[in-house]
């Protein structure tokens, strides 16, 4: 179709990135690795590391990686929270002409078992907290080496305290035994020692193999190489310039990244972002110690702030949050769920800045679709398609509907993955015959070319014959001033084939179903009201916080059972 949404572009912006200026994604780190050398790159626990500390470290760590005989292209998995090892391994295992496959460090040993012996991976680097789980598994997997980290490298003096406060006082180390494991400085001081074989990289290698669907199925690897991820890098950096550089003027770009980097929104939204501008990120081990975080915050005057509904709104709600000074940010990004009008318009109150949401998918680098990054009012869409990206609504045999009309929401675009990791078929079923990745999201798209998602296909609820889509009823039960969360499914029904439940996390400990009830009713037409009202103490919730509706489906499935 016709890119209608150009015109809606900030001035500045252009139609098209130019991803083939880089012949890999490491020659866009080196590059910025030389340029910003004495620029401060990351920052954990007060602690930061330089551009030229990234650049040595990553450098003795690669060549460390390529002592143990792996060949090009090997790959090596990354388990690991927000920590300074983070940074150093992935531009390590790059740099060496492997693939990172990144792993949630919270996996079980199920979990974790099927991700190494699906990606075919040959080492793991593991933060010691987690070692224990690799332990159960290693001998069912490839894995032939394992660099284990603690919390405290990289920290200097003070890292002697941390582990002794981690593993000691708080018991976060299980107990491990991994024979032949090397400690991650033990590794950085042996490659130091050791020749390092600078490979010839091309835009068609594997970088990242990022696991993706595990919600719906077994998990899939999203194969997306150096061109793919280079080239979001640039469409991200190009949305973002007209809000760079708008008034206040700063030194140098200070994002949050309190999602986790093995996700595929911090680790392009905030980690390679930051790399491509010179900037610092802030790396928050654990968003969910919000009193934590808030006491990060106030350390520093930050600039750019991505996160997901559920992190704004838990922050929000903290009583020393509004002490913070934002007068120096310049952007919120929210993804990962749909941003919702009550918390966009309280982070506008507090913080002076409107979250621009966006959208995109494991399967997309990520990013699709943004607001603006000057955007000035709440939209409730996920925005218009980036630089150099084709979106179009299509209908389940392909055509493209209607504007106004809803569809599932495809896209064509460099920054789209090349296939599912060694799986043709699963691969075949998302790409359409002219190249469109299929997302399985349902939109609308209006004539300037925004779009707005209705809901996913497997969420819609079907109440005698009528679509019901949860995010629209959710966005209603959280405008309520007693509600602090809320998630909504389809629950078997005699009478309607399929009713609305709504689960809810009160915020007035006084707040009826009743009260829920008649606020809805106000509101929505009465199919899709809901019939049922849990209230529940906490909903469950994915690594970087979106809300699971499929274990809610899944647990009333269970006792009805």
């Amino acid at each position: 179709m016709e890119r209608i949404w150009l015109k809606q572009y900030p001035p500045g912006v252009p139609a098209d990135i130019e991803p083939t200026q880089y012949a890999s994604l490491v020659d866009l780190l080196e590059e910025s690795f030389a340029k910003f050398a004495d620029r401060k790159a990351f920052i954990c626990m007060d602690k930061a590391i330089s551009y030229r500390d990234l650049d040595q470290m990553s450098l003795a760590l690669a060549a460390y990686l390529q002592g143990r005989g792996l060949q090009r292209g090997a790959r090596v998995a990354i388990m690991m929270p927000n920590v300074l090892q983070y940074p150093v391994a992935t531009a390590a295992v790059l740099r060496a002409g492997f693939a990172v496959v990144n792993v949630n460090p919270l996996y079980t040993p199920r979990e974790l078992e099927h991700q190494l012996k699906d990606s075919g991976a040959e080492a793991v680097i593991v933060l010691e907290n987690f070692a224990h789980t690799v332990e159960q598994v290693i001998a069912k997997t490839p894995v032939k080496h394992v660099i284990v980290a603690s919390m405290g490298d990289l920290l200097g003096f003070k890292g002697v305290i941390v582990n002794l406060v981690v593993r000691r006082v708080k018991k976060m180390v299980p107990a491990w035994s991994l024979p032949g494991a090397v400690s991650f400085n033990d590794a950085l001081a042996a490659g130091r020692g050791q020749t390092f074989n600078k490979p010839k990289l091309s835009p068609g290698d594997v970088a990242f193999l990022q696991y993706t669907g595990g919600t719906t199925g077994v998990s899939k690897g999203a194969t997306l190489l150096h061109r793919n991820i280079v080239a979001n890098v640039l469409q991200n950096d190009a949305w973002l310039q007209p809000a760079l550089a708008s008034p206040p003027h700063v030194d140098q770009l200070m994002i949050v990244c309190a999602l986790p980097l093995y996700h595929i929104f911090a680790l392009t939204a905030c980690y390679l972002l930051a790399v491509r501008a010179g900037g610092c990120n802030l790396l928050i081990p654990n968003p969910r110690d919000i009193a934590g975080f808030v006491k990060e915050l106030a350390k520093y005057q930050v600039n750019s702030f991505p996160a997901v509904n559920t992190l704004y709104n838990g922050l929000m709600h903290h009583p020393d949050f509004k002490k913070l000074d934002f007068s120096k940010l310049k952007i919120s990004n929210g993804g990962g769920m749909a941003v919702q009008r009550p918390v966009a318009e309280q982070w506008k109150a507090v913080t002076g800045c409107f979250i621009a949401e966006g959208y995109g998918l494991s399967e997309t680098s990520p990013t699709l679709t943004c607001n603006p990054a000057t955007t000035t009012e709440f939209s409730g869409s996920i925005g218009i398609p980036v630089p150099s990206t084709w979106v179009s609504i299509r209908d389940d045999d392909g055509n493209e509907v209607p504007l106004g009309q809803p569809g599932e929401i495809c896209a064509k675009g460099p920054q789209v993955m090349s296939g599912y990791w060694n799986r043709p078929e699963e691969t075949a079923k998302v790409m359409t015959a002219d190249g469109y990745f299929r997302t399985g999201d349902i939109g609308v798209m209006d004539e300037k070319g925004y779009t707005k998602i209705v809901d996913r296909k497997k969420d819609m609820i079907l109440v005698s014959g009528f679509n019901v889509y949860p995010n629209e009823i959710e966005e209603v039960i959280a405008s309520h001033p007693g509600v602090l969360e809320c998630a909504v499914i389809g629950v078997p029904d005699s009478g309607s084939g399929e009713a609305v439940k709504a689960f809810v996390v009160k915020k007035d400990p006084n707040l009826t179903a009743e009260d829920v009830i008649k606020f809805c009713r106000e509101q929505l037409t009465g199919y899709k009201v809901p019939k049922q009202i849990e209230f529940r103490a906490d909903l469950p919730k994915t690594n970087v916080g979106k809300i699971l509706r499929r274990e809610l489906r899944d647990e009333k499935k269970a006792q009805a059972a």
